[in-house]
């Protein structure tokens, strides 16, 4: 079975990848792909935005396609970064940026009002059938970067 990866981060393909090794799958990336389109992750959850990246490159590709969204919840920030998590510090930010932003927002708040969640979508899509399933993890948001 074919199988392409809606996404253009090299980390998430080669987590993927790695995840699925042992399906016999053949797993195509936006390498494979000549014209392989930017999807704009411009809906307000994490929910549409996994189906909409694994809509328009299975329309595009004309195979299954498998895409993604998550981000980082924050409950002292209102739920921020939100569906923005990776564009937090900016369009080009790294990890790190994102990371910096959030700890100088999160500076002063105490560690019991430091209670956030990571949220996932995960969408397949081929042809006129669809599949997202969603999960999350709570924690506690750190007062320095570790690891």
């Amino acid at each position: 079975m074919d199988l392409v990866l809606a996404t253009k981060n090299l980390d998430k393909i080669r987590e993927i990848k790695d995840a699925l090794k042992n399906l016999k799958l053949r797993i195509f990336t936006f390498a494979d792909f000549p014209n392989f389109p930017d999807v704009e992750e411009d809906e307000d959850s994490f929910y549409d935005n996994a189906l909409k990246k694994a809509r328009t490159i299975a329309k595009f590709s004309r195979k299954l396609s498998l895409a993604d969204d998550s981000g980082l919840e924050v409950e002292a920030l209102g739920g921020a970064p939100g569906v923005l998590s990776a564009r937090f510090a900016g369009q080009e930010a790294s990890y790190e940026d994102n990371n910096l932003k959030l700890l100088s927002l999160l500076e002063g708040v105490s560690l019991d009002k430091r209670k956030a969640t990571i949220r996932c979508a995960i969408a397949i899509s081929e042809g006129n059938k669809e599949r997202v399933v969603e999960g999350a993890c709570k924690g506690t948001i750190l007062p320095e970067m570790v690891g």
